[in-house]
């Protein structure tokens, strides 16, 4: 290479990409996987500017990036397919190549029309209906939809046009066609390629979270309509503690159904990333000692629960109602999947040994812990995944997900580890000193 940055038969290196098999960037090579064309770099501002398209078969061009710089178009995540006025493919980069199964050499220079033989779930050719280079001047793009190729294989696409400049007259740097020498004419079509497995990941989500709610609704709705029926028709027949025990079971099951509402209603707003935190200040030894007080009340063995408080506890603002489900969520888990006394340990960030990895980090570490055979490591991936659940008949599989998000939402950390007993233990930590707001 030359000083002024052109090779030996006069082509510009400077900030330019080859193809799949080599890609220069500043004049430096660097290698691709395999070769599928050996013509010459292509600079993308050259490539597609007015009046360059017809001689640029066997290239693929890079794509701009902001400030300037060039990267291949082989590096873009989704497909990208361009086209010229004529119908010409000019670009067709790896992820297309990979998405459709056509090699780049096969696409570059023949008619998209052709290459790609896209249609909708009716069977229509999409550019039968669409009609890009005949149809409307005033259109922009065409919204992302589902397509097919002639294989079936599914591609969510999303064409986009780039047209001349209206009121200019003739554009001397097109052909003189009359079909192409009107201002709003088609210089360029632009095809983005995506794949539909995402989309379909989000669908058997969405599927799984109405089968999961749709199950555990009708359950306790079945029981509230039971026994309201039952009461009503026959009330004189019951006993005042026989009717006592259908009106607390059929409680127990509306607190149950508004429990899974509120929980996905939390599901909604972490995702959303619409989790407000009201903070303030929280003793949360206090609201421990609380919970387990409570559960002690409503008929656990005193002796099931251990709680442990350090010494010299920063000052921490939270959200004393997210705290209370956060710790309420642990020992519920502990308590029903668990075994022997659950032990609550609440401590210093910097004694919990957080000091060591975050330098500076103030703030308190809550550790629920239980004694039952813990949790298999292949497990822990999965553990605060939507719907996850340790048995088939365990609840909804919102819980730990949940807890995640509230302890993220407030800048903590939360882990699973195996405990010194041999159960399982869940580790939150949560951040100090932070002024209500």
């Amino acid at each position: 290479m030359t000083a002024s940055g052109r090779d030996g038969i006069g082509h510009d290196t400077r900030h330019t990409c080859r193809t799949e098999a080599e890609t220069r960037v500043d004049g430096r090579r660097v290698p691709g996987e395999w070769a599928l064309d050996q013509g010459p770099a292509v600079l993308l501002p050259d490539a597609l500017s007015r009046g360059r398209t017809a001689g640029l078969a066997g290239a693929i061009a890079p794509v701009p990036v902001l400030g300037g710089s060039m990267v291949c178009a082989d590096e873009l995540p989704d497909g990208l397919v361009i086209a010229d006025h004529a119908g010409r493919v000019l670009v067709f980069n790896r992820a297309a190549s990979r998405l459709t199964g056509i090699p780049a050499r096969a696409a570059i220079g023949a008619d998209v029309r052709q290459i790609l033989a896209l249609h909708d779930t009716d069977g229509r050719c999409c550019w039968a209906w669409a009609d890009p280079y005949r149809g409307l001047s005033i259109r922009s793009r065409h919204a992302e939809r589902s397509l097919y190729l002639a294989d079936g294989t599914e591609l969510l696409v999303t064409l986009s046009y780039v047209r001349a400049p209206r009121g200019n007259g003739l554009d001397p740097a097109l052909p003189r066609d009359p079909g192409h020498s009107r201002g709003g004419q088609v210089q360029r079509l632009v095809i983005m390629l995506r794949g539909a497995e995402q989309r379909a990941r989000l669908e058997r989500t969405r599927a799984d979270l109405v089968s999961t709610v749709a199950h555990e609704l009708r359950s306790p709705l079945t029981s509230v309509k039971g026994f309201t029926a039952t009461l009503l028709a026959k009330w004189e027949r019951f006993t005042d503690d026989q009717k006592r025990v259908m009106l607390e079971t059929v409680n127990a099951d509306a607190d149950r159904v508004t429990r899974l509402i509120t929980e996905l209603l939390d599901v909604s707003r972490i995702e959303s990333g619409r989790m407000e935190i009201h903070r303030q200040l929280v003793s949360v030894p206090e609201r421990v000692e609380k919970i387990v007080a409570g559960r002690v009340a409503a008929g656990d063995p005193p002796g099931r629960y251990r709680v442990v408080i350090a010494d010299r506890l920063p000052e921490t603002w939270l959200d004393a109602d997210k705290v209370d489900q956060i710790v309420g969520n642990l020992i519920e888990n502990a308590v029903r999947h668990g075994a022997g006394t659950v032990t609550v340990m609440v401590e210093p960030l910097e004694t919990a040994g957080a000091r060591a990895f975050r330098p500076g980090c103030e703030g308190i570490a809550v550790s629920v812990r239980d004694e039952g055979d813990g949790i298999a490591p292949e497990l822990v991936p999965r553990i605060f995944r939507q719907f996850w659940r340790a048995k088939r008949r365990s609840g909804a599989g919102l819980g730990l997900y949940i807890v995640k998000g509230l302890v993220e939402a407030h800048g903590g950390t939360i882990t699973v580890q195996r405990a010194p007993e041999g159960g399982a233990e869940f580790r939150f930590t949560m951040p100090a000193g932070v002024a209500a707001g």
